[in-house]
């Protein structure tokens, strides 16, 4: 048998490793989205409400009095809004997932395998985990970046059309145009230095953790690669995660969705930074951790549903365990 003819008998995961993983990735980040995706709704709800920047600027002016706390905001959405627009803005969010952890996952495992490289006794050291993690993640919401702005402004649509404002979108396609038409190319990536921020805090949360507390698991206690350990992993990468991400998602909500001038230019915060520091110095410190409880309760089942359906779907493929 010939190299070529040998080669196209292999498994298709053998053929085509990245490739294959990428799309495995995706398809558990979109079945992970789509349980957890009402609470990522009401965390953006929550983390635009009561801003300060808004108000002094007076774009706020006429709106309606904001929710309070997540379980308020979650039943005004259905009694004002309807129930579906608890969905509001998934499917920008699905494609978003399908780049971000597609390009996350391949990412952390070429780091990890190739360039970081394990020790010789095959485990990976925590600073090489966390400079891949990060780095995977940076990279990842990189090219997600442009699904993730039209995702936010999206769930805010439902809030628009109450305060008596026209919507801005007929659809995500429409969005996406339209944002292209105004901002340009540089409009897609609004908010991208925040956004990249996000998620290389996220992933040094969630990639770390759940590959150092499993290998850690696996080496030192009686458990087996199985589901339990998968589950243990996944409830401890979910809670440092949301601890990390907070703050850098309530900046990047905030940029992605304030008000522009006709060249893509915010018209409430000049960059990231001193998103920031009005934040801090308009509503305290704690103000960062608006939207907290919302994130931390998403991204555990996010993280439970996601890592146990990738490490289920890699099995029934074939694929070695993460």
């Amino acid at each position: 048998m010939s190299p070529a003819e040998e080669e196209k008998s292999l498994p298709l995961p053998e053929r085509w490793p990245r490739a294959s993983k990428f799309a495995l990735s995706a398809c558990a980040a979109a079945v992970a989205e789509l349980v957890t995706f009402p609470l990522d709704l009401t965390k953006t709800r929550l983390q635009v409400q009561g801003e300060a920047a808004a108000r002094r600027d007076g774009a706020a002016a006429g709106q309606a009095a904001p929710y309070r706390g997540m379980l308020r905001t979650a039943a005004g959405i259905v009694q004002e809004e309807g129930l579906g627009k608890l969905w509001q803005g998934a499917t920008p969010a699905v494609y978003r997932h399908i780049v971000y952890s597609g390009v996350r996952m391949v990412a952390y495992e070429h780091l990890r395998d190739s360039v970081l490289g394990r020790a010789e006794d095959k485990t990976f050291p925590l600073w090489k985990s966390v400079v891949g993690g990060m780095s995977a993640g940076a990279i990842g919401q990189f090219f997600a970046s442009p699904t993730d702005l039209v995702k936010v402004q999206m769930q805010m649509e439902g809030k628009r059309k109450l305060e008596g404002k026209p919507l801005r979108f007929r659809g995500v396609h429409h969005a996406f145009l339209k944002i292209l038409s105004e901002g340009g190319i540089r409009g897609l990536w609004a908010g991208w230095v925040p956004n990249v921020q996000r998620a290389a805090l996220v992933n040094m949360g969630d990639l770390t953790t759940y590959d150092s507390v499993k290998h850690f698991l696996l080496l030192n206690t009686p458990l087996v690669d199985n589901s339990l350990t998968h589950s243990a992993s996944s409830v401890c990468s979910g809670l440092v995660a949301a601890v990390l991400g907070t703050p850098a998602d309530v900046v990047k909500t905030r940029i992605m969705n304030q008000p522009r001038d006709k060249q893509g230019r915010g018209l409430l915060y000049k960059s990231s930074m001193d998103c920031l520091i009005q934040t801090v110095q308009g509503e305290g410190f704690m103000s960062l951790y608006k939207g907290f409880i919302p994130t931390w309760m998403r991204m555990a089942p996010w993280s439970l549903v996601f890592w146990l359906t990738y490490e289920q779907i890699r099995r029934i493929c074939g694929v070695s365990s993460f």
